[in-house]
């Protein structure tokens, strides 16, 4: 797998097989469920792979075997450069481009550029924050193959999904497939990048 295609699947933007195949979709009953295939999964050795949840399920990210996110080192960089940005830009316009003597005071002091130090920390660190969010979850991404499946739309409602994707190097359609059934899956589909087909 390229570096290319690796910070993709980090993304959950996964590459398809040559044929067409994007992975193979399974539905289970409920969180618990769904929570125990993720683990079983990765246990197994699969890397790329994906749950889709209604909301949230505790414990998904240890049993995916997720990290923590890399959104705060970005807000902490974002952050560090507004401070430092704000602290330089007081100091040229006081001591370099417009130096002013009022009343014998210097032309720079760190005491009255802390208002201005702490506005431009915040705002920089929030733009850096949702600007990073958003590359690192690849979006915005209109486009999904896991929509050609019906089931699927039911994610956001009262449904639990676990996609394997085709790009996995474990992926074998057969295989995963019983795999998932054995999981518990109630359904399995293979999703091409233009339909999906029960499996």
């Amino acid at each position: 797998m390229t570096l290319i295609q690796e910070i993709k699947a980090s993304m959950g933007i996964f590459e398809g097989a040559d044929d067409g195949a994007y992975g193979l979709l399974a539905e289970f009953p409920h969180p618990g469920a769904l929570l125990h295939a993720a683990e079983a999964t990765r246990e197994a050795g699969y890397k790329q792979f994906d749950t889709h949840s209604p909301f949230p399920v505790h414990g998904m990210d240890e049993a995916m075997g997720l990290g923590n996110s890399k959104v705060g080192y970005f807000t902490f960089i974002g952050g560090l450069t507004g401070c430092l940005g704000g602290a330089l830009m007081m100091w040229w316009m006081g001591a370099v481009d417009y130096p002013i003597n009022i009343s014998g005071k210097p032309f720079f002091s760190i005491e009255p550029s802390v208002p201005i130090m702490f506005e431009l920390t915040i705002v920089v660190a929030a733009v850096v924050t949702v600007g990073a969010m958003l590359a690192l979850n690849g979006l915005p991404r209109p486009y999904n193959p896991l929509f050609y499946s019906e089931r699927f739309s039911r994610a956001t409602d009262d449904s639990f999904f676990l996609h394997i994707a085709a790009g996995d190097a474990q992926f074998d359609r057969e295989e995963t497939a019983a795999f998932l059934r054995k999981l518990g899956a109630e359904h399995v589909e293979l999703i091409y990048d233009d339909e999906a087909v029960d499996a």
